[in-house]
């Protein structure tokens, strides 16, 4: 949780850097909005906060965050996302799948930082890792091929390893090309794969 916050709060400092390169006025405190499924109580968003502390950033005297927490009713998304680009803030955080696409239908402006678990670039949200374009960046956490390179750092750390186990959630679907790398590379490398199905 706090490795995935830092990046989240690193990849948010440089899209407040980018929102206000060359137009920042003094006085000007930059304005967060935070798009959350769950509600105030989320562990995201206390951690977020207390990152932003950490950071320097406090609440109301140099930073503002405009929370919208929709409380498990994500028919609520699509309005709360509107606010936040009424309410023009300068940044988006958009913790949720459901979160990031709204936010990307309502603005193709303002940055949104995702934290996605997923592939962004074989979702869409982004072109490329290396330029991702558009207006959204963040952290992602299954690119496809980086299994494969979990299992060469494998390889790598232990040469005499042969066989090495799996878990694998048969219910996800962006499991499917994320096995395939490890596979691929299994082969390469002459290490048998032992899968187990762990459902979540």
């Amino acid at each position: 949780m706090k490795t995935r916050i830092r990046y989240l709060l690193i990849a948010l400092v440089l899209a407040l850097c980018e929102s206000f390169a060359g137009t920042l006025h003094a006085g000007t405190i930059p304005r967060v909005g935070f798009l959350d499924l769950s509600d105030p109580s989320s562990r995201l968003f206390e951690s977020f906060r207390q990152g932003l502390r950490e950071l320097g950033y406090i609440e109301g005297q140099n930073i503002i965050v405009e929370p919208r927490f929709t409380f498990g009713n994500n028919r609520r998304l699509n309005e709360l996302a509107g606010e936040l680009v009424r309410l023009q803030v300068n940044v988006i955080v958009a913790q949720s799948t459901l979160g990031l696409k709204t936010a990307m239908s309502w603005t193709k402006t303002i940055p949104i930082v995702m934290t996605f678990i997923g592939d962004p670039v074989a979702a869409g949200f982004v072109a490329s890792l290396e330029r991702p374009g558009g207006n959204v960046t963040g952290i992602g956490g299954l690119a496809a091929g980086l299994g494969g390179k979990w299992l060469e750092l494998i390889k790598e750390t232990v040469p005499g390893v042969s066989r090495v186990g799996v878990l694998v959630n048969p219910q996800s679907e962006r499991m499917t090309p994320e096995l395939k790398a490890v596979e691929t590379a299994a082969r390469s490398l002459r290490v048998e794969l032992q899968p187990a199905r762990a459902e979540f």
